[in-house]
């Protein structure tokens, strides 16, 4: 959030606190990036996502690491961003471990309005033991940016079983179960719905663990929509891998359904196997999940309506994710492309000024990434640049008319929100 200047006034005693921009996240404290973890490599070149005044390159180096293929892991990224937070003394603009509740416009005396911001936030109790209480807070802004992502909310398939304990909706949720021992290569095939990264990213991390893997997808490998014939083979090899390894190991119709838990791990010498190129993969080009039961089977129907029955240890439906604007008004709605539709960052995104990333309908509030439909390029030149240019000529624009309007008067109310 950008504005004037705060002031706010704790419980005992009174004093000022001047800031412009506060940035409120929901991740605990000192870790506001837990959820770039893994080791996959990032979908951007690294250098995109580097912030001025501190090379990404020159960070590496000084922790003795390489760049591959010029792209870093999420983990590398998420910890050069911690370094950058603190090396230009940021730690007062963040509040962590906070959960925003409402965004609304109010007026106030003077006239002009402004953005009330209601929420929690989690902080350690004053007394013995560990006990996280939450407080409540209340911010006002002249500027709300809104950068919450699209993962909060995982898409679902709808279909019969889908709340069954083996079957999840997360990556992160496949690497609890790598790390805790619940999946090796004694286990069950593992199912992998979807047809995008985030799927590419389960196939391999279960195949690079010699777990079995099935895969299915609603598209043929063909279809030039795919997100894997739209990437360079030589900067991103992994996807390409696994592009490959949907259209060289297909399930054929017609078929036994081969069990992938009895198959070697290595390819026959005399290419006897059905499956030699990539033992422990299959995929299952224009299938559907029709259901899952509670033995642990998931049955899969073609386009012709063919079932296939798969006896799995896991199921990872990995098909998208919706954010979470709960705390505006109708979800948000009002704010996107068709205001009669559910926001989606591939259908439905935010409408927003291409050049200043203002939204369209709702004048100081300005949205990035995913949101206004960025899913691809994330990096410094884009919405974040253009953001704080136009809030900087808005405040330029205000000097040269020599605006009379007094400085707002910015109370946080019940609590002071810890940086």
């Amino acid at each position: 959030m950008y504005g004037k200047p705060c002031k706010y006034s704790p419980v005992g005693r009174k004093h000022r606190w001047e800031r412009t921009h506060v940035i409120i996240s929901c991740m605990p404290e000192n870790n506001c990036n837990t959820a770039m973890e893994g080791s996959m490599l990032t979908l951007s070149l690294a250098n995109w996502m580097e912030l001025p005044g501190l090379k990404l390159k020159d960070w590496m180096r000084d922790k003795r690491r390489n760049l591959r293929n010029d792209r870093a892991t999420p983990a590398e990224i998420a910890s050069y961003y911690q370094h950058y937070v603190a090396k230009m003394d940021l730690e007062k603009s963040f509040a962590c471990g906070t959960t925003v509740t409402s965004v609304s416009r109010v007026s106030l005396e003077s006239g002009c309005s402004v953005w009330k911001i209601q929420g929690l936030q989690r902080r350690a109790s004053s007394g013995e033991g560990n006990e996280v209480v939450e407080v409540p807070f209340t911010v006002y802004a002249e500027n709300v940016v809104l950068a919450t992502g699209t993962h909060d909310i995982p898409a679902c398939l709808g279909v019969d079983g889908e709340n069954l304990p083996f079957v999840c909706h997360s990556f992160w949720e496949l690497e609890a179960a790598i790390s805790s021992g619940r999946l090796d290569r004694a286990s069950e095939p593992v199912l992998v719905v979807g047809a995008g990264l985030t799927a590419a990213d389960a196939v391999l991390a279960a195949h690079h663990l010699n777990t079995p893997v099935y895969h299915a997808f609603r598209r043929p490998v063909s279809d030039p929509a795919l997100i894997f014939n739209q990437l360079p083979k030589l900067l991103y090899p992994e996807y390409h891998k696994v592009h490959q390894m949907m259209s060289q190991q297909q399930h054929k119709v017609g078929e036994t359904v081969v069990n992938l838990s009895n198959q070697p791990l290595s390819s026959p010498a005399d290419g006897t196997s059905p499956y030699t190129c990539y033992p422990g993969y299959l995929s299952f080009p224009k299938h559907h999940v029709a259901a899952f039961r509670p033995d642990g089977k998931c049955v899969l129907e073609d386009e012709r309506g063919l079932q296939t029955v798969l006896q799995v240890s896991m199921a990872l439906v990995l098909i998208g994710a919706h954010p979470n604007l709960s705390f505006l008004q109708e979800y948000g709605r009002p704010l996107a492309l068709d205001s009669e539709e559910p926001i989606s960052c591939r259908r439905n995104p935010l409408d927003v000024d291409p050049y200043k990333y203002e939204c369209v309908k709702e004048p100081g509030m300005y949205a990035m990434g995913p949101l206004v439909g960025e899913n691809f390029v994330r990096f410094l030149k884009g919405g974040a640049l253009a953001i704080v240019c136009d809030i900087a000529r808005k405040r330029s624009k205000k000097r040269q008319e020599k605006c009379t309007t007094s400085s707002l008067n910015i109370q946080l109310t019940n609590c002071t929100l810890e940086a």
